[in-house]
């Protein structure tokens, strides 16, 4: 027995120091995209990221940041190395639960273990723990400063702790042990909210501990109860003791004329003090239950105390103070998540619906004197019989989302949806697509790492298969073996030991499926959302070790020794992790990958000093607020994202001063962007105004409420529309004349008025704010709107823009013809060529993702390409050639595949007398343009990349090779462009 345990400790550590060597090795060293910027700044400066926010991951992520000693370039990596140890611990944890339920389907005490026997627990852990730790996502969310690996963490000790305190007799030690579990849950919230979904199925637990004898209703009832205790912290806890809290404060400020927050200080009194009567009532009074229950509720609450970390930070004001939550009522609103709306999942509106009246909902309150006052309600939309279903899937309305709906079910415009319709998309897209090809993705094998990419099975070839797809390093199969030993140890814990396998199905079950029909996806996402279900594939990957005492079991009757059985057995299934580590290095691998950081900076640079920056979603926002903040780079720019600028709080954010960035030049007050005002001014064409309003006039308008703008809703209350399709702005030329950036050569161009057609459309709140800081600047700031956003962001103004690299800066002069922007080239030269950074972009050993290949790296060879046409059409062919050469060598193909936009180098190159190079590179893509369309219409439903792409790509050739005299190459890629025009129409 003593051999045993000291064997599984020493062994639970050592799958610990493989995952640890393993992350730490493959780790990124800075800041990657989407949350990771924003999560390494928070922690940095410990401030507030979006909600429902991460105060314990920050304040980890801040201990942890605090070993780079000063060294700004290191706090990214040291924030990320919380990631990196939390998820080694999941690792060991992950490995002594194995054993743990292992050692549950022998029919014998530790104390008669012999060498087999200890063989086959240990080495069924450490196959499960070790598939875990090469497994897809989780190295992926291991290696950067993101919540899930830590939330992994949280997940596993608490289901560790739960089954070890099944095994503990004495009740009384027993009983310590669920309050470290309440306490751990507590802890977990601040962190991420997937440890409470494990709740129901760790009362299964304590109910067959409990009752030796159970029944079928007796576990319905249990795994009930676990349901209830997760919604009362979900709801009755997190959003909901704030919720009470502000329902007092309002009693003592309103009603009783006291002092803001005296009601919360009252409530939190109160709560505090009952719960430590309670306690000290039932140890006196020896209620063992109600004693373990309040004290359990009291180490959740301790745990949950964390969020007043985002309580004591926002209240300073921090740069990056997302729902500005320093008082009860914006509490409340960042922990009940309301910046991202609602989605109905039991009974409302399907796609096609649409609302027929609008009601007044839930008040809307905010400090008015000394008092809370109601400023509006949020609306509550009334549908026409028949445009609402049960479990509605096919929900959106947003985007492009009608369309996907339609396209993947095969609908009409104008057709509505039906009860199948909508389960054929929960099976198909919801379940198949958003979960079971992100569990195959793990044990199974991924297709590559291209949006949208299938998973491989076993007799998946690499045969006819383009090289591009052949050679992507995200391309492994695992010949479904980890995916067979999980289905051989499903099998074997529901023959031995049914009840642990009820748990650990209810486990998958909540982690997975229930997780994805709780957050009802939509037709599509920003990127591939397989992290959201790491939790299921952590509890598959229990199955997944037990299936080798399955396979061990199915040979006993093949293979009489039972330690040669086992040690095959054992031997045999340690080459699957070993395999999945081998082939998934490659890709997972973030070493000397900074570009996300340096395409931060490039879009900085290419601003002006104390510049205004328009930004968009998270990859063009979050890396500038990293570099920013953390390393203190370019803070002159002030960082406007537009997805936020919608809100009331950060248009209050963006109007005080930050760093050495002055305050934006917004007229307008809290009250006309409040929360539910102007969130959109609709077109309503006015005739009196039809020939133009004048900007500064309008924001004035809408600032006062004026009438002459106000039309009413369906529900009484009165809006500001928009009354002309077209707007102008009256230049002051001295004040442009005294800011002295507009050209020499442009200067004679510079009219008395800036007049545009901004199109019969609504404007949203951050129209609204963009145009009011426009009017109001009058041209003492730049202005600069990143390439990136969509088209509908440069609010129609791009003719009145000049590229100076990353960024378009706002100009008062408009070039005849330039629809896209003109380009300044001296500026942009000097930018382009002298301020931008391209650290180890050009290292083919490096693993770049399809994020990186995506938006940065187009936007890079996009404004390479302008520039260098541009210096063309100026005569400056040597410095064309420079720019186009320079772009070959800091963004080379054999690191950063060719797509779409270079098949321009052909033509460029060709001017440039560079010939060689561009027959080089028409060779290179007409190749790869021929395999993917081959590939495509290959009739096996295969598809890489898009056939409109590669018939571009071909296209694009075909016409540069003729401009070119190139005749034969004409003629050779007109061959190949004719081949499969005629097959994709």
């Amino acid at each position: 027995m003593q051999s045993f345990k000291r064997l599984n400790t020493l062994t639970g550590w050592f799958v610990f120091a493989v995952a640890l060597f393993t992350y730490a090795s493959t780790v990124e060293r800075t800041a990657s995209f989407w949350d990771c910027g924003e999560f390494i700044a928070c922690s940095f400066k410990l401030q507030v990221p979006h909600p429902p926010g991460a105060p314990f991951f920050l304040l980890l992520g801040r201990i942890f940041s605090m070993f780079s000693f000063g060294d700004l370039l290191n706090v990214a990596y040291w924030v990320n190395m919380a990631s990196v140890l939390a998820s080694a611990f999941t690792i060991a944890f992950l490995f002594w639960t194995i054993t743990m339920l292992a050692q549950k389907t022998f029919d014998k005490p530790e104390s008669e273990y012999n060498t087999a026997d200890t063989l086959l627990v240990i080495g069924t852990g450490a196959v499960g723990a070790l598939a875990y730790t090469f497994s897809d996502t989780f190295w992926f969310s291991a290696v950067e400063a993101e919540v899930y690996g830590m939330s992994s963490f949280f997940t596993a000790i608490v289901v560790w702790a739960a089954f070890k305190w099944e095994r503990i007799d004495d009740e009384a030690a027993a009983n310590r042990w669920l309050i470290f579990i309440a306490y751990l849950t507590g802890l977990s919230i601040g962190v991420h909210l997937l440890n409470l979904v494990t709740l129901p199925a760790l009362a299964l637990i304590y109910y067959f501990k409990k009752y030796p004898k159970p029944t079928f209703w007796g576990g319905v009832i249990a795994a009930g109860i676990g349901l209830v205790i997760l919604v009362i912290i979900n709801a009755g806890i997190i959003p909901g003791l704030p919720g009470m809290a502000f329902a007092v404060e309002r009693l003592f400020v309103n009603t009783f004329g006291l002092p803001f927050n005296s009601g919360v200080i009252f409530f939190t009194v109160v709560f505090l003090g009952a719960i430590t009567y309670g306690i000290i009532w039932s140890a006196r009074t020896k209620r063992v239950i109600w004693n373990t229950s309040l004290l359990s509720l009291a180490f959740v609450l301790i745990g949950y105390a964390s969020y007043m970390q985002v309580l004591v930070r926002a209240d300073f004001n921090p740069p990056i103070n997302e729902n500005d939550p320093s008082d009860a009522l914006n509490f409340l609103s960042y922990l009940r998540r309301e910046q991202y709306g609602s989605r109905s999942l039991l009974y409302g509106p399907v796609f096609t619906s649409r609302p027929v009246e609008s009601k007044n909902g839930a008040d809307l309150w905010k400090k008015e004197g000394n008092k809370y006052v109601v400023f509006d309600h949020q609306p509550e939309y009334v549908y026409a019989p028949g445009d609402e279903m049960l479990f509605p899937r096919v929900y959106s309305s947003q985007q492009n989302h009608p369309a996907l709906y339609r396209q993947m079910l095969g609908l009409a415009e104008g057709q509505k949806p039906t009860m199948g319709d909508n389960l054929k998309f929960l099976f198909s897209y919801q379940l198949g697509h958003m979960w079971w090809r992100y569990l195959m993705w793990n044990f199974a094998g991924r297709e590559s790492d291209e949006e949208g990419a299938a998973y491989l099975l076993p007799w998946s070839s690499d045969q006819n298969v383009p090289d591009l797809l052949k050679n992507n390093k995200a391309r492994d199969n695992f010949y479904m073996l980890p995916f067979a030993l999980g289905l051989f140890g499903i099998a074997f814990q529901y023959f031995r030991r049914r009840r642990d396998f009820l748990i650990v199905g209810l486990l998958f079950l909540f982690t997975g499926i229930a997780l994805q029909i709780f957050l009802n996806s939509p037709p599509s996402e920003p990127r591939e959302r397989d992290y959201i279900y790491v939790g299921s594939f952590y509890f598959f990957a229990i199955w997944l070790g037990l299936g080798v005492m399955a396979l061990a079991e199915g040979l006993r009757a093949y293979l009489k020794s039972d330690m040669a059985r086992n040690g095959l057995v054992v031997g045999l299934s340690l080459l699957v992790p070993v395999m999945m580590g081998a082939k998934s290095w490659d890709n997972h691998n973030r070493n000397h990958r900074y570009h996300s950081v340096d395409f931060a900076k490039n879009l900085l640079n290419s601003c002006a000093p104390n510049a205004v920056l328009f930004t968009g979603g998270d990859n063009d926002t979050f890396p500038l607020w990293y570099v920013q903040e953390v390393e203190g780079f370019r803070r002159d720019v002030r960082v406007c994202n537009l997805s936020l600028l919608g809100t009331e709080w950060y248009i209050q954010q963006m109007k005080r001063k930050t760093y050495e960035s002055d305050a934006l030049p917004i007229s307008l007050e809290f009250d006309n962007f409040n929360k539910g005002k102007n969130d959109i001014v609709p077109f309503y064409e006015v005739p009196g105004v039809k020939n133009g309003i004048d900007l500064k006039q309008y924001v004035n308008l809408i600032k006062t409420n004026n009438p002459a703008l106000q039309v009413p809703l369906t529900n009484g209350d009165m809006t500001s529309v928009l009354p002309s399709s077209v707007l102008f702005l009256p230049i002051d030329k001295a004040a442009i004349d005294k800011a002295n950036f507009v050209p020499a050569n442009l200067r004679s161009m510079v009219k008395d008025t800036l007049q545009w057609t901004i199109g019969k459309k609504d404007l949203y709140k951050p129209d609204l704010i963009m145009l009011d800081i426009i009017a109001t600047n009058n041209w003492k700031r730049p202005i600069y709107f990143a390439s990136t956003l969509a088209p509908d962001n440069y609010l129609s103004l791009k003719s009145y823009m000049q590229l100076e690299g990353y960024a378009y800066r706002l100009m008062p002069v408009a070039i005849p013809g330039a629809s896209e922007g003109y380009i300044n080239s001296s500026i942009m030269y000097n930018n382009m060529m002298k301020k931008t950074f391209w650290r180890d972009l050009d290292n083919p050993n490096v693993y770049y993702d399809e994020t990186y290949k995506g938006s940065p790296v187009v936007s890079a060879r996009i404004a390479f390409f302008r520039l260098a046409e541009q210096l063309m059409r100026e005569g400056q062919k040597d410095k064309a050639r420079e720019v186009l050469n320079y772009s070959l060598k800091v963004i080379p193909d054999k690191s950063i595949p060719y797509e779409q936009t270079s098949s321009n180098y052909v033509r460029f190159l060709f001017e440039v007398g560079e010939t060689k190079k561009a027959l080089e590179i028409a060779e290179t893509m007409a190749n790869r343009a021929d395999q993917n369309l081959t590939y495509d219409k290959s009739g096996n439903g295969n598809r890489f990349g898009s056939p409109d792409s590669d018939l571009y790509i071909l296209q694009n050739i075909v016409e540069a090779c003729k401009e070119a005299k190139q005749t034969a190459a004409a003629n050779k890629y007109e061959a190949i462009f004719q081949k499969h025009i005629n097959a994709f129409g």
